[in-house]
């Protein structure tokens, strides 16, 4: 009878492993992790998405609907295909030609309750091996995790609907959190903070106050410290009055904190490079002629709702509402934040209903308060909230935007210097790219508003060029069968570039690949092959380096990339089709230790780089234009 219960116990034991139980778990339901779990789905491998909200998505299903990208095609795979799916849905919706598909710029800008449905729409198509399981929470707690030699063999979920714990089972594990919660339980080493100029010589590092688009201030230190650049809401705004909510007055109002944008209005004060020039004098007649009615005429200055918020134009009379560059208040809520990396999610909560009462509030005073002029609050007074967006969550973003938590130190540590052109050429090219991603070294305040200085601390951009993301970035030293494609490693400034979602996509892909490589293999994450990792996302279209003449459709892609991230073609252009020089030849027989064999100005570039390309390949019998040097 006790041997009859024991095998009981145990068969029960054994099936509630098996139901929950997948080749992927991943923690975070953003795009990093949807896009992990759809590949790997696509290459065959199940995947259950643990997501803490009842909504999936991340940013770009909140608010973030302006595509952060400098170079369209730097990134492609899946995160072009979600592209192409956004302007597929305005084109068929609307019609070709429609207002909607303008305002979409090519898939690039869309609506959050579209960026949602598309998610969706990939996981589905997936039929039964991707499972969302929605209101589950992961708290960075050790005692969440079970590791045993260097492998998470489980780790325990609150269901925040049941109030209960349950356990999940996987061969690999993914961190898609914002934060690096399941990296931290884990004890992947991390960083939170700024880094000093000392340590890396980063552009932008450390203490800094810098204008917009201008030089350095005074009280720069470039020193290293423990703060947290801003976070804020992506709001969804409309001027249509038929799609539109009032903005409402919340319950904890503090008038206090926003009164000082109204000597920022009357003055035209803001925190570009054209306050150089501005006089006191000026300042004052602007004061006065705002008071007569009318608008600023400090050069630089903008008015009305855009004095609170850098909009972006989406379909449907909508805009993406970020926090404005040039404003010394707007939507970020600097200093307020600085925890949320390694707070428990109670705490979490709580800064998130602070963030959403002081968001709202500054938006009422902004149309409501007569300490401010009248012609500015009624250029801000036809705006307001989408009322078909969040229709569950009175038409606010249901998250916020987490811009920097934990980052990680991984196999590799990104830096500025990763993201910058070396003697106006590229970035620093790496053999074992796994994305090509663009977009500047860019950071948000990480102070609130001080005497005397030109702008808020740490608010900086400065432009990068497209470059090459190496493996190492999402690659644990410590445990065998984790990746991290969100909380990155690098530095406050490498990871400022890092950070947007097109480059999340892009290594989450690569993230579903390598883990099904891993799974195949059967073999520690760390020694998977890199080549085999590039060969099967170049299959799925992804970018591994950037050239401006060239796109996935191109038969010839594949072949570029994979010579490309190996500095054959160290400049913008493959120009394949050009007549190779001299110059070109000998540099490409050195390099590939092959004697290449053209006819100067006759023979094409695409020719010779067939031949190198299937010799370093193995895919053929030595071939006309060569003969081996050893």
């Amino acid at each position: 009878m006790r041997l009859k219960l024991i095998i009981m116990l145990l068969f029960v034991t054994l099936s509630a492993i098996c139901q929950n139980s997948y080749d992927l778990v991943i923690v975070g339901g953003n795009p990093g992790g949807i896009m992990a779990a759809v590949q790997a789905a696509r290459l065959g491998k199940t995947s259950v998405i643990l997501e803490r909200t009842e909504h999936i998505g991340g940013l770009p299903a909140n608010g973030l609907g302006a595509t952060d990208i400098n170079t369209r095609g730097a990134t492609t795979g899946l995160f072009l295909e979600f592209v192409n799916r956004v302007k597929e849905h305005y084109t068929k919706t609307f019609g070709p030609i429609s207002r909607q598909v303008i305002d979409c710029s090519d898939g690039y800008h869309f609506e959050p309750s579209v960026a949602a449905k598309i998610f969706n729409e990939m996981i589905r198509e997936q039929d039964s091996k991707i499972t969302v399981l929605k209101m589950r929470q992961f708290d960075s707690d050790p005692a969440h995790i079970k590791i045993v030699d260097n492998k998470i063999k489980k780790i325990t979920i609150k269901n925040r609907l049941t109030g209960e714990t349950e356990e999940y089972f996987g061969k690999i594990f993914i961190d898609a959190t914002y934060e690096g919660d399941l990296g931290a339980a884990a004890n992947i080493p991390f960083r939170i903070g700024r880094e000093g100029y000392n340590e890396f010589q980063e552009i932008g590092a450390g203490k800094i106050y810098k204008y917009w688009d201008g030089p350095t201030g005074s009280g720069s230190s470039f020193q290293g410290d423990n703060a947290v650049q801003s976070y804020n809401y992506r709001l969804c705004l409309t001027n249509n009055p038929q799609n539109g909510v009032p903005f409402h007055k919340p319950e904890n109002y503090n008038r206090e904190e926003y009164l000082s944008l109204v000597e920022d209005v009357l003055l035209g004060k803001h925190t570009g490079i054209e306050m150089l020039s501005v006089t006191k004098k000026m300042q004052e007649e602007n004061k006065q002629r705002i008071l007569k009615g009318d608008s600023t005429n400090i050069p630089g200055d903008i008015w009305g709702i855009k004095k609170l918020t850098n909009m972006v134009t989406l379909p449907n009379s909508k805009t993406d509402a970020n926090n404005q560059h040039l404003a010394f208040i707007s939507t970020d809520l600097p200093e307020e934040n600085w925890g949320w990396a390694t707070s428990s999610w109670e705490w979490r909560d709580k800064f998130a209903e602070r963030l959403k009462n002081y968001t709202l509030g500054l938006l009422w005073f902004a149309q409501n308060d007569k300490a401010l002029p009248l012609s500015f609050r009624k250029a801000v007074a036809h705006w307001q909230f989408a009322k078909d967006e969040y229709t569950d969550n009175a038409n606010f973003p249901r998250q916020v935007y987490v811009r920097e938590g934990r980052r990680f130190e991984c196999s590799y540590f990104f830096t500025a210097k990763d993201a910058l052109p070396m003697e106006d050429k590229r970035p620093p090219i790496c053999p074992n790219s796994i994305t090509a991603s663009h977009y500047a070294l860019d950071s948000h305040a990480v102070r609130k508003r001080e005497n005397g200085k030109i702008h808020l601390d740490g608010f900086l951009s400065y432009p990068s060029a497209p470059y090459t993301v190496p493996w190492g970035v999402i690659l644990p030293k410590e445990v065998d069968n984790l990746l991290l494609p969100v909380a990155v490693s690098g530095s406050h400034i490498g990871f400022s570039t890092l950070r947007m979602e097109p480059c999340w996509m892009a290594l989450g892909q690569a993230a579903g690949v390598a883990s099904s490589i891993a799974i195949e293999s059967n073999c520690k994450m760390k020694n998977i092959s890199i080549e085999l990792l590039q060969d099967i996302l170049l299959d799925n279209n992804a970018t591994l380096i950037y050239f401006n003449d060239l796109t996935p459709q191109n038969p010839h892609f594949q072949m570029v990339q994979y010579l490309g991230i190996r500095g054959y073609l160290p400049e913008w252009s493959a120009c394949l089709n050009e007549k190779i020089s001299q110059q070109t030849l000998e540099f490409w027989t050195r390099k590939s230790g092959i004697q290449l064999k053209a006819e100067i100005g006759k023979t094409l570039r695409i020719e010779v780089l067939k031949d190198i390309y299937d010799m370093l390949k193995g895919n053929t019998n030595p071939p006309k234009y060569y003969s081996k040097t050893h």
